[in-house]
């Protein structure tokens, strides 16, 4: 089963989801992220993902044109303008919402790296749960 997992910029929530779908659903689930936009890879994320035991440190920050021509089963839009600004998909993908917090918006505040770092490793965790329960809580795909 292919699933995109979209956000903005591709930078954080896209891909601890994609990280974490690799990780805990590697047999089930061949995971991809993408971004509306790129803004790189957020190395907040990619440290709290190590902390966790994923490494996301090769990933690159991509677009949907970066993917080429992937007939993805679902696309899971993980962030509010990702979901508001979704392109249509060819075949018979199905479209869902599955949103988070932005962990560097919740940090941009935050004096302390430890408590800017907690946003991302709330945001982390309840990533992984949902990643946990795919593709099981999934709805049907459309197939017209």
């Amino acid at each position: 089963m292919k699933i995109l997992f979209l956000c903005t910029g591709n930078s954080c929530r896209s891909q601890m989801a994609e990280g974490w779908a690799r990780h805990l659903k590697g047999d089930d689930i061949e995971p991809y992220s993408a971004g509306i936009e790129k803004h790189g890879l957020n190395p907040r994320a990619v440290q709290v993902m190590h902390e966790a035991g994923v490494d996301i440190s090769g990933h690159e920050s991509k677009t949907l044109d970066d993917l080429g021509d992937i007939a993805f089963d679902y696309v899971i839009t993980v962030c509010g303008h990702a979901h508001e600004t979704c392109p249509r998909f060819p075949g018979d993908a199905r479209v869902i919402h599955a949103g988070f917090d932005d962990p560097p918006k919740l940090a941009a505040g935050e004096t302390d790296t430890e408590r800017a770092l907690d946003h991302y490793r709330r945001v982390r965790n309840e990533i992984a749960e949902y990643v946990r329960g795919l593709p099981d809580t999934l709805p049907e795909r459309n197939t017209a």
